[in-house]
């Protein structure tokens, strides 16, 4: 049988899970289907369950006609709750899973944003406020100015009777908007995470911890704790209850794992300083301490914090990337999405030490492709640091049929990593690549997850710098074994990605071709204009308003480097991108049109930092491949 041919339209036109939640008697996950491309304005999903023990095969629970996302399991693991815009805005539904129709919880007209089903049987529930009678007349008339400090939308913590279906306001905040919570799993009080606004700065960086009693709403501040917490974890120790975080001590230098004593003046426990790996989620069990998901270079590792040393002790470790840890009430079972090299991601289930099994199979049309061989890589930065990465070969190719036009793809955040994954997507195109001719090298530079704070802090207010030559390193070392044709590279990446693409073509000519999609061109401009702000300020050095310059962003900005590019580069860019501006790219592109660099701009209506739509998601893998052939070569 022949094999058959990798197309763009097999590549978007799949189905991808999401968002699994673990029965608290650890026999269900249920999941979230959706597209992989969205056919239209509106994104479709259908809510799954899958036996944990896939003792038996996964059973579709909701139709997929509307958008079905965040399921949270009853207490009794009978039943879920699920948002749905069945009826029209997103609304709070139950379900049962051995059969029957969803019902609507809610009919509120202020955006819900999430649901906690909390021990008593009733739901806590994140709303914004209902609009009131000036806004309807204010929105009737279209007197639809926005004034900054008017801006609403926050959530608010609210308890749902499911019986009586009305909802009522928690305690107070002031004001402030709820972002995660968790309640101890003896009933207790409801840990909450809240933000200053629901802007993500200053927000991400205005975080709070507060304690609300279910019972009368009394509120206990617990006070300021680190940026972007999240992922609130309860644990007790001879009957002394812990509270157990996710937060980032500094922008962009990394997450650690928090534990405070409610009730003390003890301040939180960075437990997870010194380590040479990352966290990068936290769950909280019932019957036990919190199990944590810990970025390791390449893989993944399982572990659990140990009461005694107050560290987590690694329970199992797992090629490739988990993300999306639940656990049962005992802890006994975890499920995760996983996937590997050649296996896209999908649900798996099993006991936190391994094996863990897969679940759920949302993209078998995938088994019979011929992938390009991936390999793990090692090399040495050159100062000598031990640096990781990827390497995919054409399909059917091996190293002896080298070298190859090589394309370097670079990741985004810069606080993320390639694990050794799956590559297929319009933003992560390596086998889409390799199935056309192209070796891909995916680098882990200073800057990513996986190898400690200090690898993660590397790049802080210095980008461009030791993750610029770290990524040359590994092209180097590919050149020199016969790999990578040096008259034939290519550089490309999304977000930070696809600033390290333009921020190369201004410091060499080595590059053949280029593709910048949602990159910054000047991060001074980015802190005034994208949604991050001062953080991203803090990357780039400096946000513009300290003085007249010249300013250190300045010096590490794309921008000031226009005049030197040569290197023909395809710039790509969501119209309604909030993170990164869309003026990123038109400045960018003025300035290339000054210099006369070749050059081309493709906008995508309707899209943010990430392409949704189906068509989109096409257009830019086709994009992609023609740009690379036009100028590579291809083979």
């Amino acid at each position: 049988m022949d094999t058959p041919l990798l197309t763009a339209e097999l590549v978007v036109d799949g189905a991808v899970p999401r968002q699994p939640d673990m029965s608290p008697d650890g026999r269900w996950v249920a999941y979230v289907v959706a597209p992989a491309g969205r056919p239209g304005e509106r994104r479709l999903s259908a809510l799954w369950i899958a036996a944990a023990d896939g003792s038996s095969p996964p059973r579709q629970l909701t139709a997929g006609t509307a958008a079905d996302s965040g399921p949270r399991w009853a207490p009794g693991s009978a039943s879920l709750f699920f948002l749905s815009d069945r009826t029209g805005s997103a609304q709070l539904h139950r379900i049962r899973i051995d059969g029957g129709e969803a019902e609507g919880l809610t009919d509120w007209r202020g955006d819900i944003y999430d649901a906690f089903p909390l021990a008593d049987g009733r739901v806590a529930v994140v709303a914004a406020d209902e609009p009131t009678e000036e806004d309807q007349l204010r929105r009737a008339e279209r007197d639809d100015a926005m004034v900054w400090s008017e801006q609403r939308g926050c959530g608010r913590l609210r308890w749902l009777d499911p019986a009586t279906r009305e909802l009522h306001t928690a305690g107070d905040l002031g004001g402030r908007h709820v972002v995660e919570l968790a309640q101890r799993p003896d009933g207790g009080p409801v840990a909450v995470v809240s933000w200053v606004s629901r802007e993500n700065d200053p927000g991400a960086i205005t975080n709070e911890l507060h304690l609300v009693d279910p019972a009368t709403g009394a509120v206990d501040d617990l006070g300021r704790v680190a940026g972007h917490a999240q992922s609130p974890a309860w644990w007790a120790d001879d009957g002394t209850w812990h509270l157990a975080y996710l937060a980032e001590p500094d922008p962009y230098g990394g997450f650690a794992v928090y534990d405070t004593v409610p009730g003390t003046s003890a301040s939180p426990r960075d437990l997870t300083k010194g380590m040479d790996v990352c966290p990068a989620g936290l769950v909280q069990v019932a019957d036990g301490p919190p199990l944590a998901l810990f970025a390791a270079g390449l893989d993944t590792e399982i572990r659990r914090l140990d009461p005694g040393s107050l560290r987590f002790r690694c329970l199992s470790a797992r090629a490739g990337l988990l993300g999306s840890l639940t656990a049962s009430r005992s802890g006994e079972v975890v499920a995760v999405l996983a996937t590997t090299a050649y296996a896209p991601a999908d649900v798996h289930a099993g006991p936190p030490g391994g094996p863990l099994t897969r679940i759920s199979d949302t993209r078998p049309e995938l088994r019979k492709i011929e992938w390009g061989a991936q390999e793990r890589l090692r090399y040495q930065a050159s100062d000598g640091l031990a640096l990781d990465g990827l390497l995919i070969l054409p399909a059917g190719r091996s190293r002896a049929d080298g070298p190859f036009p090589l394309v370097t793809l670079v990741h985004g955040g810069p606080d993320d990593r390639y694990a050794d994954q799956f590559m297929l997507g319009p933003h992560s195109p390596g086998q889409w690549l390799a199935t056309a001719g192209y070796a891909v090298f995916l680098p882990n530079p200073r800057g990513g997850t996986g190898h400690g704070r200090e690898f993660a802090a590397a790049v802080v207010g210095a980008v461009g710098g030791d993750e610029w030559s770290d990524i040359l390193a590994g092209i180097d070392m590919l050149a020199a074994a016969g790999v990578a044709d040096p008259d034939r590279l290519g550089i490309a990446g999304a977000s930070h990605g696809g600033f390290m693409a333009a921020w190369a073509i201004g410091q060499t000519s080595r590059f053949k071709a280029a593709l910048m999609f949602a990159g910054i061109c000047d991060w001074g401009m980015l802190a005034g204009t994208g949604e991050w702000g001062t953080m991203d300020g803090a990357l780039g050095g400096s946000c513009g308003w300290e003085g007249t310059g010249p300013h250190p962003h300045d010096r590490v900005s794309p921008i000031s480097f226009a005049a030197k590019v040569r290197t023909p580069v395809l710039i790509a860019h969501g119209e309604d991108d909030t993170n990164v501006p869309l003026g990123q790219a038109i400045y960018f592109h003025r300035a290339l049109s000054q210099y006369g660099a070749e050059h081309e701009l493709v906008i995508y209506p309707r899209e943010g930092h990430g392409l949704a739509e189906r068509n989109h998601q096409r257009d830019l893998l086709l994009r992609t491949r023609a740009w690379f052939d036009r100028w590579l070569g291809g083979s």
